[in-house]
């Protein structure tokens, strides 16, 4: 048994699959999640695991090489807006409707159970040399 970190097995699993350049969609409850890539179902109540617990959990055992979020964030949600800028200062902002598009190339989503809308991210995975 793991005694730091992620202790979800399915998580870490599915993280050590993981390789450069590989997407990774953290994503809200709401959010659409498409077809194909492999699924690790955080969510438990509205809020719970919030994003940013997610989010920085997953920060603190891998390496990210570009993080990409929808434009409307910034409007919408505020507080997650600046989360991602602070995380990522070289962000890169679409069109929440790209953002799903963008998604469906993803290797791996983790859903939270985030209740604020558009607390999405798309990363891609960098190497640590």
């Amino acid at each position: 048994m793991r005694k730091t970190g992620i202790l979800n097995r399915h998580l870490c699993g599915a993280l050590a699959e993981l390789g450069h350049t590989d997407g990774l969609l953290v994503c809200d409850a709401g959010m659409p999640i498409p077809a194909g890539p492999r699924v690790v179902d955080l969510a438990f109540r509205a809020g719970v695991p919030s994003f940013a617990e997610v989010l920085d959990g997953l920060l603190a055992e891998l390496v990210i090489e570009a993080a990409t979020a929808a434009t409307e964030v910034r409007q919408a949600n505020p507080p997650t807006a600046a989360l991602l800028e602070d995380r990522f200062p070289d962000l890169a902002l679409v069109p929440h409707e790209r953002l799903k598009e963008l998604a469906a190339d993803a290797r791996l989503v983790v859903r939270t159970g985030e209740a604020r809308p558009y607390a999405n991210v798309l990363l891609r995975c960098g190497v640590f040399f």
